[in-house]
């Protein structure tokens, strides 16, 4: 492993507030993953067919996307430069399911304008951590 540079007290504070962003995220993915059949049946019926409907890569990028995410988090936090190419891998999974979500699914239709909001700001921040990574990478903060 390579010598690294002392990392500002912001740098820790960054990385543990995006670990838990993305733990979060693992948190969604498991409740989805494991949703009751009653927990299915309680949702209204668009929402039930819009699950339903989402092809298996969709999911498969979804888990990519949340658990990519938190592993690079928590490689930050250990100051491995590894974070980066996780994140990035984290960053194409975010792509893939909120690109279907927002042109392939029905999801506008089901949840309006207004829930679009959130899978953008999962693409920003997906991306706002692969930046810092390689920030952190440059100033040699991970190594």
């Amino acid at each position: 492993m390579g010598r690294t540079n002392k990392a500002p007290v912001w740098f820790w504070v960054v990385g543990v507030l995006a670990l838990a962003w993305n733990l979060i995220g693992v948190m969604a993915y498991i409740a989805q993953a494991t949703m009751t059949p009653e927990a299915l049946q309680a949702l209204p019926e668009a929402e039930r067919a819009l699950l339903a409907a989402t092809p298996a890569w969709v999911t498969a990028a979804f888990a990519t996307a949340v658990f990519g995410g938190a592993a690079g988090c928590l490689l930050l936090l250990l100051r491995s430069r590894i974070a980066l190419p996780v994140l990035l891998l984290s960053l194409v999974g975010v792509v893939l399911q909120v690109g279907y979500t927002l042109f392939a699914s029905q999801a506008l239709e089901v949840h309006g304008p207004g829930g679009m909001a959130m899978p953008v700001m999962i693409v920003v921040v997906a991306v706002l951590l692969v930046v810092f990574a390689r920030q952190a990478a440059r100033r040699r903060w991970i190594a």
